[in-house]
């Protein structure tokens, strides 16, 4: 069996007011799944630089990486994704605009799953309630 390609990506858990941010996927073969945004790590980039790069890109907002949470290792059917993950906030008086997402909620902790998860990102969701135990 030939060896997966990784891709590394990393993923921001904004956390407001004790509610966590989710994102719903508008594009690509798992359209229409929820996760955490974020994307791909560009070349000389640190996994925290790319999570804050990401979130600009992706949702025009600047976010303060408060702390490390996970690093996801998941095997998807054509690629393996190595997922570093961390609670951030948004910087004050910065709001969220979708640019890529199709839709976005803040979840309470009652309310994780409320949503389908991408594969990894149920890997997060578990991360997260541990950490809010």
């Amino acid at each position: 069996m030939p060896e997966l390609k990784t891709v590394k990506v990393v993923a921001a858990v904004i956390v407001r007011d004790g509610k966590i941010f989710a994102t719903q996927r508008g594009y690509g073969e798992y359209k229409d799944g929820w996760e955490f945004p974020g994307g791909k790590v560009e070349s000389g980039e640190t996994s925290k630089e790319a999570v804050v790069r990401e979130i600009r890109e992706e949702l025009d907002a600047k976010i303060i990486c408060k702390a490390f949470l996970t690093t996801v290792e998941y095997d998807y059917p054509d690629f393996h994704l190595s997922m570093d993950c961390f609670l951030a906030e948004l910087m004050k008086g910065e709001h969220i605009k979708l640019l890529e997402h199709e839709a976005a909620k803040w979840l309470s902790s009652d309310e994780f799953d409320s949503v389908d998860w991408l594969p990894a990102d149920v890997e997060v969701v578990r991360a997260v309630k541990e950490r809010m135990i």
